[in-house]
């Protein structure tokens, strides 16, 4: 299924080259836009029904994401799964449960986001999980992008594993050879100097 995936990403011209600060802060020279995908309900089903697959027997009983990528995919792996779907939204420094959703002790959820690069946002989403003393099962991501899968202490499933190098800015090359940085995608991450 991987190299469907990424024959699906490109297709659509999700995969862009350049100079990209990404939502954690990170430099790269390649960003994977999501909604070019995500735009699209049917692209959107078959990635998630890769994942409603891959865990369809894990006993799940709710699905969560953070916002805003994985609010998409929570509500359509959820309902592949024929369960609930909730986001947690940034509150602070970390991610919050708001709107009313809530979550039972003990209930067993997946936690689901769009592209995975250092795992912060998904570790948001576990902790907020765990802290409603809830049971992560696993975790699921349509990309990972990351240079060294990350350990969530549950399984990880992508539907597609692509390692992109990502930089520190001050280690960043792209910055040292002048290629203007571009800031893609809703989210409020500004520049480091």
């Amino acid at each position: 299924m991987s190299t469907q995936t990424e024959k699906l990403f490109r297709g659509v011209g999700a995969i862009l080259d350049g100079h990209f600060l990404l939502t954690s802060g990170l430099h790269s020279g390649t960003y994977l836009e999501k909604f070019r995908v995500l735009q699209y309900p049917d692209l959107t089903q078959k990635l998630c029904n890769m994942i409603a697959r891959h865990y369809s027997n894990s006993g799940i009983q709710l699905v969560a994401g953070p916002t805003t990528g994985g609010i998409i995919i929570a509500f359509e792996v959820a309902r592949q799964l024929g369960v609930r779907s909730i986001f947690a939204e940034r509150e602070g420094e970390a991610r919050v449960f708001r709107r009313g959703f809530a979550i039972g002790k003990g209930e067993v959820v997946l936690v689901v986001d769009d592209i995975l690069t250092t795992g912060g946002s998904v570790r948001e989403v576990i902790a907020e999980v765990n802290r409603n003393e809830a049971k992560v099962a696993g975790v699921a991501v349509l990309v990972d992008r990351s240079e060294a899968e990350p350990d969530f202490g549950v399984p990880l499933f992508s539907c597609h594993r692509m390692p992109i190098s990502a930089y520190e800015p001050a280690q960043c090359p792209l910055c040292r050879s002048g290629i203007p940085l571009v800031k893609p995608g809703s989210s409020s991450t500004k520049p480091k100097p």
